[in-house]
């Protein structure tokens, strides 16, 4: 049976390091604040909201809500953005995306407004720079930084080990893989065009699966020695839970892939634990920058 990474395990260490830190930036006046804007009211945005909102209480971190309506212009909401920038009492901002429909083709103009230094969730091309080139120009996305706690918390070593990313999204994938490739593992990003990606899997000591196709990562994939990562939130309508039968589910069939590798992380349980943590702890970052 393999090990279970739970995100809940390393949320307490997080948390507990964060509460550290706020009350030593609270001392000296200093209170950390996250910025969220949000434009319209989409569930899932409201979810994530409520769940950072949360999390900021838990280790100190001030959240502020910014809300535009669901037909804002282009020009509201880089009013908006400039000024969150202006704002020397916000450390670090929020934007959920993708934008409504009319603002898809403004995307990239709107987030490369915000400052990279308040930059949390890597909006921004400098941010993801950041990320590429190995340099502090802003903050990783939250998903991927999650895994890499993960792999942390539980003294996964890296360094020369073989890893495959399935997915190749800015979001998770691309960045999931320069962030393994900065901790010295050979890397190997699998895409929906990738030939033979079950055998390029099992040849990995590493897998991070960010596919976001449910049940996609199966017993073929995998061999004993192996750690799992699976990021994806899947609804898996024939999953039985304690509220009946529906439910998320990872791109792993657990039952199939548990028995075989060494370690893995549960869906729910896993990566999505630890996202809200890492967006604080980055806010914390910046607030230790002012």
């Amino acid at each position: 049976m393999a090990k279970r990474l739970l995100g809940k395990e390393v949320n307490e260490a997080i948390v507990a390091n964060l509460l550290e830190r706020t009350n030593a930036l609270r001392e000296k006046g200093i209170v950390p604040t996250l910025g969220i804007l949000r434009v319209g009211a989409n569930p899932s945005d409201l979810s994530y909201e409520k769940g950072a909102t949360t999390k900021g209480e838990q280790v100190g971190v001030d959240v502020k809500k910014f809300e535009l309506p669901e037909d804002a212009t282009k020009e509201q909401v880089l009013a908006m953005i400039d000024q969150l920038n202006a704002d020397d009492s916000i450390h670090g901002v929020l934007m959920f995306r993708p934008l409504p429909k009319h603002l898809k083709n403004d995307q990239n103009e709107i987030c490369n407004r915000l400052d990279p230094k308040k930059d949390v969730d890597s909006m921004t091309h400098m941010s993801n720079a950041g990320v590429f080139e190995g340099q502090d120009l802003g903050y990783a996305p939250c998903t991927p930084a999650a895994c890499m706690e993960i792999l942390d918390h539980y003294g996964i070593e890296c360094k020369g080990k073989n890893a495959v990313v399935i997915g190749r999204s800015l979001v998770v994938g691309k960045p999931a893989a320069m962030m393994l490739m900065s901790k010295n593992a050979t890397v190997t990003i699998c895409h929906t065009k990738t030939v033979n990606t079950a055998e390029i899997c099992k040849n990995a000591d590493i897998i991070i699966s960010a596919a976001g196709v449910l049940k996609s990562l199966t017993a073929d994939y995998v061999r004993p020695g192996q750690v799992v990562i699976d990021v994806s939130m899947n609804w898996d309508a024939e999953k039985i839970t304690t509220k009946g039968k529906g439910g998320m589910s990872g791109d792993a069939i657990f039952d199939e892939v548990e028995p075989i590798v060494d370690a893995i992380t549960p869906v729910p349980g896993g990566v999505g634990a630890v996202t809200t943590s890492v967006l604080m702890k980055h806010v914390v970052e910046a607030a230790e920058k002012v």
